[in-house]
């Protein structure tokens, strides 16, 4: 692709401008070219303040005059089944924030969706972009390949309560726009009210592990525990690696604590991640080997570059769009997380 990417949004309210839009104009070869807003004052502002040159007041108004190469569409996941596939339709590369819907049943529209596009969809799951991440993930394979330290025997994840936005939002544009009223998704069929509200709770805040369990398994987990006190879940994965989420043992007011601890046999790869909406601060990662046979124990702390992971996404998204990579997380990749969720919940709730 000679010339820049041309992405177009849809929705540029709290996250679709902290998270997604002042990050996409950072990206050297990305031109946001066009939003979708349905707060007029504030898709304004929001174009003056990043430079962008047109503005429309719905996403089939975007679609029908631009030509674009891909879709950010940062919108409550509660409604993703109703729009997605609508966006789908134009035939480009859609990104949306996680999960990937409120429901399996969305979840299986939305999948369905992108069969019948010809295109393909990415989950927002920046964790998966953040250097830190990248980098323990090629080390993680290096080292099942080599086998130097042993097999994999266990992954833990923690992640309290914190300060997720470390004032990211700072740089937000607000306007007095009145709320419009949107369509939203049907909850889903299998659970009642109270069990339906327990099951969004956890996806919106920790749907994230979820897919970072996965992602650095590099296969498929089952929940076979969870705690009554709903601070600790536990499974294992297809080849009978351990692996546990422990969430919000005790919270944090000005700081975010979250970490990945992945253990073999003779050493381990830790990886703390930064709030999600911290800015030009990447991941942390230490390493440390343990190879026996009179080898001295050593442990790594690698130097990674300035780089945060909201842009390192939108650089990704950009790239998968030219052909240069793999999406990081396509949209049936994505459903086995809402899945895995509703494991935990039925075993969580009874229900």
């Amino acid at each position: 692709m000679s010339t820049k990417v041309r992405i177009g949004f849809v929705g540029v309210g709290g996250m679709g401008q902290a998270a997604h839009l002042r990050n996409y104009v950072m990206v050297p070869d990305c031109e946001v070219v066009a939003l979708a807003e349905v707060k007029p004052d504030q898709a304004r502002k929001v174009a003056a303040r990043w430079g962008v040159p047109k503005v429309y007041a719905s996403h089939e108004e975007l679609l029908a005059k631009e030509k674009l190469d891909g879709i950010v569409a940062s919108q409550p996941f509660t409604r993703h089944g109703t729009l997605v596939p609508e966006l789908l339709r134009a035939g480009i590369p859609v990104l949306t924030e996680k999960p990937i819907a409120g429901s399996i049943e969305m979840g299986q529209k939305i999948v369905q969706a992108v069969k019948a596009s010809k295109t393909w969809m990415m989950i927002g799951y920046h964790k998966r972009s953040d250097p830190a991440t990248m980098l323990a993930k090629q080390e993680i394979v290096r080292l099942q390949q080599t086998q130097e330290l042993g097999k994999l025997n266990y992954i833990r994840l923690l992640m309290p309560a914190g300060d997720w936005m470390a004032n990211g939002f700072n740089q937000n544009v607000a306007a007095n726009d009145p709320n419009p009223t949107l369509t939203w998704d049907p909850p889903a069929s299998d659970m009642d009210e109270a069990t339906n509200g327990a099951y969004i709770g956890f996806v919106n805040y920790y749907i994230h592990q979820v897919n970072l369990m996965r992602h650095l398994l590099g296969e498929t987990w089952s929940v076979n525990y969870a705690a009554k006190s709903g601070l600790l879940l536990a499974g294992e994965s297809a080849s009978g690696v351990t692996c546990s989420l422990e969430m919000s043992p005790y919270n944090t007011t000005v700081d975010w604590q979250e970490h990945a601890m992945i253990c073999f046999e003779r050493g381990w790869i830790r990886v703390d991640l930064p709030a999600p909406l911290a800015f030009n601060r990447p991941g942390r990662v230490e390493i440390f080997r343990d190879p026996g046979n009179g080898v001295a124990p050593r442990t790594e702390i690698p130097q990674l570059p300035w780089v945060h992971a909201m842009w390192s996404q939108a650089q990704n998204f950009v790239a998968a769009i030219q052909g240069k990579q793999p999406t990081m997380c396509t949209a049936a990749d994505a459903l086995e997380d809402i899945k895995l969720a509703r494991e935990y919940i039925r075993i969580w709730k009874g229900k």
